[in-house]
């Protein structure tokens, strides 16, 4: 169980692992991350990179996750976050929309070589995949955080169809791109899957947003349908802001969402077509639900804008004890800067990912711009910064240039023996495999 603690300066968020500064990336030579003394990494699985099946690598990486191990080779399926009426990258057979540019590669990563083996496309032609989840039979789930369809506001998009699913996508060869549509449509971030009931958690990046739940008819097979609903906390509708002081959310309760592929309000554009319902029912509204993983039980989320400060909160819930926490909150920018995506370590330890602006902070006395962090919490509830985006490029590779700091961490996922964590830096798009004395921190 994860421990509340509050941090109030960015100091001692550094200081578990000590000062963080530039290392070389083992595959280029260029020094795109700061971390502690003792941490290596390699880049790989570059936007714009060729592929095994001749597809150039798609940009905007995302949302990702350990689908399969064979030996010391790891395959991870990874999402792109491509927006806008474009063609899609993949085959026919696994598209979904020949005018939509999003899905997901699949790579494999060898960490005895450690080096990328071999890449493929998995899925395309959905729009902005921005994270998913791993499911324990081996498959991935992504997510379409649009509900965009043939017209927005009375215009065209350009799509050729509806939007705002989540598809699942096999840990080999290619997925048949078809939504599982009750699941719901809406804003979707992130999944996680309780691996006891099969049931599967969703959460939606909004304001005012909600955590949802998919019950399969039969587990294991989620395209056979099932039923959608949203976590209601008795007494509490609004947990967007301050939480007054209280952690512990008792008798959770989950309404019913009737009509999970209704996109809007009738007679609007809304986008909450899903969230009026479950508020209609007394569903609870949090701020901004962005990343979703399963570990120990517990089904661990991020408020990305949540709590007293605005600058992000990371729950659990508990679905045997049907409890609800709050394991921490951001008291500031220099501590924690709107989290995003998260993932559980073997052993208890939170990955966040940051996705928050650039503010001039103060660290061990000197003013710094906070470009965002990776960071880590431990079991006791410690905070500390394990990396910083240092990625500036003057064309070293696939043409890319231009100050890449400000730019947003996502897709962290640890290995299944906790040696490595992958991670995407999403512009200009490349994955990063970073390894190190992790049993320091508890991790």
């Amino acid at each position: 169980m994860h421990k509340l603690k509050a941090q109030e300066k960015a100091d001692s968020v550094e200081s578990l692992l000590g000062p963080i500064k530039p290392v070389k990336d083992q595959a280029t030579g260029l020094e795109l991350l700061l971390l502690p003394d003792g941490f290596s990494y390699t880049s790989f699985g570059w936007s714009k990179d060729m592929m095994d099946d001749g597809v150039k690598t798609p940009g905007a990486h995302d949302g990702m996750g350990v689908v399969a191990t064979n030996g010391s080779e790891i395959t991870l399926i990874r999402n792109h976050e491509v927006g806008g009426a474009r063609a899609a990258f993949g085959s026919d057979s696994m598209t979904f929309d020949s005018m939509a540019g999003g899905g997901c590669t699949t790579l494999v990563f060898d960490v005895d070589a450690g080096e990328l083996k071999k890449s493929h496309s998995a899925i395309s032609g959905t729009v902005r995949n921005c994270a998913g989840g791993v499911t324990p039979w081996g498959t991935w789930l992504t997510c379409e955080e649009t509900v965009d369809g043939l017209e927005k506001e009375d215009e065209k998009t350009g799509y050729q169809k509806e939007h705002g699913w989540i598809f699942e996508v096999p840990a080999d060869g290619s997925a048949t791109a078809k939504p599982i549509k009750e699941m719901g449509r809406f804003v979707h971030e992130a999944v996680a899957v309780d691996p006891d009931t099969g049931y599967v958690y969703e959460t939606e990046d909004r304001g005012f947003a909600g955590l949802y739940r998919f019950i399969p008819k039969v587990k294991g097979k989620l395209s056979d349908g099932g039923k959608l609903q949203m976590l209601k906390v008795p007494g509490n509708q609004n947990l967007t802001g301050s939480s007054n002081g209280k952690r512990v959310f008792e008798n959770i309760e989950w309404v019913s969402i009737d009509e999970p592929t209704l996109a809007h309000s009738p007679g609007t554009t809304n986008s909450i077509g899903c969230f009026a319902q479950g508020v209609k029912n007394g569903g609870t509204a949090f701020s901004r639900l962005e990343g979703c993983w399963y570990g120990g039980g517990l089904i661990y989320f991020s408020a990305t804008s949540g709590g007293e400060a605005g600058k992000g909160q990371i729950w659990s819930y508990d679905p045997k004890e049907n409890v609800l926490n709050l394991i921490y909150e951001s008291p500031g920018v220099e501590v924690l800067n709107y989290p995003d995506n998260i993932a559980i370590s073997p052993n208890g330890g939170i990955a966040i990912c940051e996705d928050g602006s650039t503010d001039e902070i103060t660290v061990n006395g000197k003013k710094v711009l906070n470009y965002p962090r990776l960071h880590g919490l431990t079991p006791d509830g410690e905070l500390f910064t394990l990396s910083r985006n240092n990625c500036v490029l003057k064309g070293e590779r696939n043409g890319f240039s231009g100050d890449y700091r400000k730019r947003e961490w996502a897709g962290a996922t640890f290995s299944p023996d906790g040696k490595w964590l992958f991670v995407n830096m999403q512009s200009p798009g490349i994955s990063l495999a970073i390894t190190g004395p992790w049993d320091k921190v508890g991790f």
